[in-house]
C-alpha cells in the first residue's frame, strides 16, 4: 500500500540537475520506472532511522496522506510526497507541482492559510482533538482477549482507517501552526528586520501541553516516593527490572504499580521510536517510566521550577526583542505582539499532535496487531505476537483466512534476517536526481538539514573511509546522531533529544538521560554490565567495552552506532 511515484514526473525546463545517483554495487537501488529515478530521494533519518518493518511501511507510514497534504491547502510547493525502500531504510521525495498549477493555485493557499492561523486551534479543541479522543476510547476500550480472529481483523480495518483520518488532523494542525509562525517571523522582519534565529527559537516554546502535563505527574509521583521507605527502597535499585519486583513486596509498592498503570495507560502509548509498530510502547515496558522517576529522584528534578525557567527565559526572550523595536513604532509593535500572541497560542499543537497521533495513533495500531499476533500464535499459524509486524497487509489477511496459502513463518523468518542485514548497511545520504528545485525550491528539506546535507554527503564521499571505534554487542539496533561525550551527572543538563551519549560507563544515577539518547557507547562493561542490561530494557542501540570511545568520539561527531555487530562509525567531524 506505500505510494507509487507518478508515471509522468513534471519537471521545470529550466530545472537544473546537480548531481545524480541511482545505485552501485554496494548500494543497489531498485527502481519502478523513469520517473522514480528523476525525483530527489533523502533518507528519512527523522522519523525512520532504522531498518523498516515491512507492515509500517506497506501501511503508507506518515506519507500515506501527503497528497492529502497539498491538495487540501493548495499548497504551490508540491502535489505529493512518496516514500521509497533502499536497502531496507524509508527514503522520501517530494513530487514537484507543475509550473502552471503552482501559479494558479498559489492564491487559494495565500487565501486560506490565514484563517488556518487563526482558528486552527479553536477546531482542534472544539471538534479535531474530541474525535481523537472517541477514537481511542474505541481501540482501548476493545474486548481483545475474548475477540476472534475475524472480529480482530474487522478491528484492524477500523484502525487503519483511524490513522488515516489522524493523520490528515496531523496536516491541519502542522499546517496551522506552520502559518502562525510564519506570520510572527514575517512580522519580525518586517519590522525589526534581521533577528538572531536563537532568540526568536527562545520565544517559539510551548509550556502547556500534554508533554508537560506527563512530566508534571512523574515528578508529583518523585515527590510521593521522596516520603516512603518502601518506594524510596525500590527506586534504589539498579534496573527498572528490579524495581518492579521489589515494588510488588510491599502495600505502599502495589499501590504505586496500580498508579503506574493508570500513567502507562494515560501516557504510555509510545515508543523510543514513535513511527514504527514494531518498538514495544512504554505502555508495555514500562522501563522508561521507572528510569525517569530513578532521574528525577537522583537530581531532585522540580517541576515548577522548570516551568518557572521556561517562562522566564521566554519573557526575557520577549523583552529583548521588542527592545529591538523603537518605542515610537506603535503599528509595528502592535503587530509582532498580535502576530506573537497567535504564534504562543499555536506552539502546544506540536508536542499535543505528537502524543495524540505521531505516537498515540502508532501505538494502537500496534497494540491491534499484538492482539492479532497473538490469536495467530494460539492458533499455531505463527510463533511471536509480533510476527505480524514483518508480513505486508496482503499477507497478513490471507493468512487469517487462509493459513495454507502462505508460508507466514517463512517469510517472517526472512523478513527478521533481512532487516538484522540491513542493520550492517551504512544508509546512503540520497539517491535519484537532485535538481535545483529539490534543493533550494522545496521548503520541506531543511527539517533534514538540506542543502547543507548535500554538499557535505559529496566531501564525505571525497574524504574516503570514516573511522571505526570496535566494542561488544549490547542492544540490538542502529542509531545516528550527533555524539555526546559526558564524563559526569554534571553534564546531564548539556545532553539533547537524539544524541548519542558516549561515555566510560553509566549506573543508575545516568538513567535520567536514557530518555532522550538514541544511542549510547561506553569504554567499559560486557553485554551483562549496567549500560548493556538498561539499554535492552530501553531498547536504544548500545555498544559497550569500547575502551577508547571518549577518546576518539567527542562532542558533535557525528557517529553511528551498530548494537547488533558492536561498531560504531565515525561519520563526520
Amino acid at each position: 500500500m506505500a505510494t507509487d511515484a507518478p508515471e509522468q514526473q513534471p519537471q521545470a525546463a529550466d530545472d537544473e540537475v546537480l548531481a545524480t545517483f541511482f545505485g552501485d554495487e554496494e548500494h543497489p537501488v531498485e527502481w519502478r520506472d523513469e520517473a522514480e529515478k528523476r525525483l530527489h530521494w533523502w533518507y528519512d533519518d527523522l522519523h525512520c532511522p532504522q531498518p523498516i518493518s515491512p507492515m509500517w511501511f506497506d501501511l503508507g507510514g506518515w506519507w500515506s496522506t501527503c497528497d492529502y497534504l497539498y491538495r487540501r491547502f493548495g499548497a504551490p510547493i508540491g502535489v505529493d510526497w512518496l516514500a521509497k525502500k533502499v536497502q531496507g531504510y524509508v527514503f522520501s521525495a517530494v513530487v514537484p507541482p507543475d509550473p502552471t498549477y503552482a501559479q494558479e493555485i498559489a492564491p487559494y493557499y495565500g487565501m486560506v492559510m490565514p484563517v488556518y492561523a487563526e482558528r486552527g486551534l479553536e477546531w482542534w479543541e472544539n471538534r479535531l482533538r474530541p474525535e481523537i479522543l472517541r477514537n481511542f476510547d474505541y481501540l482501548d476500550g476493545f474486548p481483545y482477549d475474548s475477540a476472534s480472529l475475524p472480529e480482530l481483523m474487522i478491528l484492524f480495518e477500523d484502525a487503519i482507517d483511524i490513522q488515516e483520518r489522524h493523520f490528515r488532523i496531523h496536516w491541519i494542525l502542522n499546517l496551522s501552526q506552520f502559518q502562525a509562525t510564519l506570520n510572527f517571523q514575517g512580522a519580525v522582519k518586517e519590522v525589526a528586520g534581521d533577528v538572531d534565529p536563537d532568540l526568536l527559537g527562545r520565544i517559539m516554546v510551548s509550556d502547556d501541553d500534554r508533554n508537560w502535563d506527563a512530566i508534571r505527574e512523574l515528578w508529583q509521583a518523585k515527590e510521593r516516593i521522596k516520603t516512603d521507605p518502601d518506594l524510596q527502597a525500590a527506586f534504589a535499585r539498579e534496573t527498572p527490572r528490579e524495581i518492579l519486583q521489589v515494588l510488588d513486596q510491599s502495600d505502599a509498592g502495589r499501590e504505586f504499580l496500580a498508579w503506574l498503570d493508570g500513567y502507562k495507560r494515560e501516557y504510555g502509548n509510545k515508543a523510543i521510536y514513535s513511527h514504527e509498530y514494531i518498538y514495544p510502547t512504554w505502555r508495555e515496558n514500562p522501563a522508561p517510566i521507572l528510569a525517569a522517576l530513578q532521574g528525577y529522584l537522583q537530581t531532585d528534578y522540580s517541576f515548577p521550577e522548570a516551568i518557572r525557567r521556561l517562562r522566564q527565559d521566554r519573557d526575557a526572550a520577549i523583552a529583548e526583542l521588542m527592545a529591538l523595536i523603537p518605542t515610537d513604532n506603535a503599528e509595528g509593535r502592535a503587530k509582532v505582539e498580535r502576530t506573537m500572541d497567535g504564534m504562543l497560542r499555536m506552539m502546544p499543537l506540536t508536542p499535543d499532535h505528537h502524543f495524540y497521533i505521531d505516537q498515540g495513533t502508532y501505538a494502537r495500531v500496534r497494540h491491534v496487531l499484538i492482539a492479532i499476533g497473538r490469536k495467530l500464535v494460539e492458533l499455531d499459524r505463527l510463533d511471536e505476537p509480533d510476527d505480524p509486524i514483518f508480513v505486508t497487509y496482503h499477507e497478513l489477511r490471507v493468512l487469517s483466512a487462509n493459513p495454507d496459502a502462505v508460508d507466514a513463518r517463512g517469510l517472517v523468518r526472512q523478513r527478521r534476517e533481512e532487516r538484522e542485514q540491513a542493520m550492517s548497511v551504512r544508509p546512503l545520504e540520497w539517491v535519484g536526481t537532485v535538481t535545483r528545485w529539490s534543493l533550494y525550491g522545496e521548503p520541506y528539506k531543511g527539517l533534514w538539514g538540506y542543502p547543507e546535507k548535500f554538499f557535505d554527503s559529496l566531501k564525505a564521499e571525497k574524504q574516503g573511509p570514516v573511522t571505526v571505534v570496535q566494542g561488544l554487542p549490547a542492544s540490538p539496533g542502529v542509531a545516528e546522531g550527533p555524539a555526546r561525550n559526558v564524563s559526569s551527572p554534571e553534564e546531564f543538563d548539556q545532553v539533547r533529544q537524539g544524541d548519542v551519549l558516549v561515555c566510560k560507563m553509566t549506573n543508575p544515577a545516568w538513567v535520567v538521560v536514557f530518555t532522550k539518547v538514541a544511542g549510547l557507547v561506553t569504554d567499559s562493561g560486557g553485554q551483562l554490565s549496567h549500560p548493556a542490561v538498561v539499554s535492552r530494557e530501553f531498547g536504544i542501540p548500545a555498544v559497550v567495552g569500547t575502551m577508547n570511545a571518549t577518546q576518539s568520539i567527542q562532542t558533535g561527531m557525528r557517529v553511528r552506532v551498530n548494537g547488533s555487530t558492536g561498531e560504531v562509525e565515525v561519520l563526520s567531524a
